[in-house]
């Protein structure tokens, strides 16, 4: 995944993308951009600066530029919270587990996959000390 993190936009495509392999400007403006009220050209600037920043990367099939992201959907979103936790939370997940443990519906499984996550957690930590 490329340093040069996407804008706000750009990760929403971004994220739509890695969903999406291998589609023409053309099948992002009807799929992704019309329901948003995209222009296709600011969906192919917005595919452009993707590619430019090393997310996107595409290929001529039959005379058509099919892009690509270049992580796979659990890349992409991994990166969708990280920045959503620098840019919104100041680096912090605490104000993320708070919105958990008081508004947020979590079923059994989740909760049981929060352990999990918890119990890894703090064995990185107790190998780092």
């Amino acid at each position: 995944m490329s340093t040069k993190r996407p804008g706000e936009q750009e990760l929403a495509l971004l994220t739509w993308l890695a969903e999406h392999p291998a589609v023409t400007v053309g099948e992002v403006a009807e799929l992704y951009g019309t329901p948003r009220s995209l222009a296709r050209s600011t969906v192919l600037t917005m595919m452009e600066r993707l590619r430019k920043k090393g997310h996107l990367s595409r290929r001529r099939v039959q005379g058509l530029f099919r892009y690509s992201t270049t992580a796979g959907p659990g890349d992409v979103l991994k990166d969708a919270v990280g920045t959503f936790v620098s840019r919104t939370l100041g680096g912090s997940v605490s104000p993320f587990v708070a919105y958990l443990s008081d508004e947020a519906e979590v079923t059994p499984e989740q909760l049981a996959e929060l352990e999990e996550l918890v119990a890894r957690l703090q064995t990185r930590a107790k190998r780092s000390s």
